[in-house]
């Protein structure tokens, strides 16, 4: 019985791991498809801007979306660049978040 308290904070603990982990992936994984979608679309700076934060956007799941910084732009040599800022949840997304930012970057080559 007197175990049980310390049980329970060490799932907490843990499950507090599994979504900083997942909010890595996730800020990861929206920059990648942000990145592919900007280097794919052919036309303005601000066309390919706009195709790459809606596609990250897209890949969010809901939770994650309210306070997102995307950060799409042409890079150097031929590259085009997309970072995606995250913040952490704490217990539970959607609800409250940590002050530390996760950043996700990627790059993917232009599509001419």
């Amino acid at each position: 019985m007197g175990v049980t308290p310390l049980i329970i904070l060490l799932l907490v603990a843990l499950w507090q791991c599994a979504l900083i982990g997942y909010t890595f992936i996730l800020a990861g994984n929206a920059a990648d498809v942000g990145a592919r979608a900007g280097a794919g679309t052919q036309g303005t700076a601000n066309a390919q801007r706009t195709a790459c934060e809606e596609a990250a956007r897209e890949d969010l799941p809901g939770a994650w979306t309210s306070d997102v910084d995307y950060g799409c732009h042409s890079g150097e040599r031929g590259l085009y660049r997309a970072k995606v800022t995250l913040n952490v949840p704490v217990m539970m997304p959607g609800v409250l978040n940590f002050p530390f930012p996760v950043d996700g970057d990627a790059a993917s080559v232009k599509e001419n």
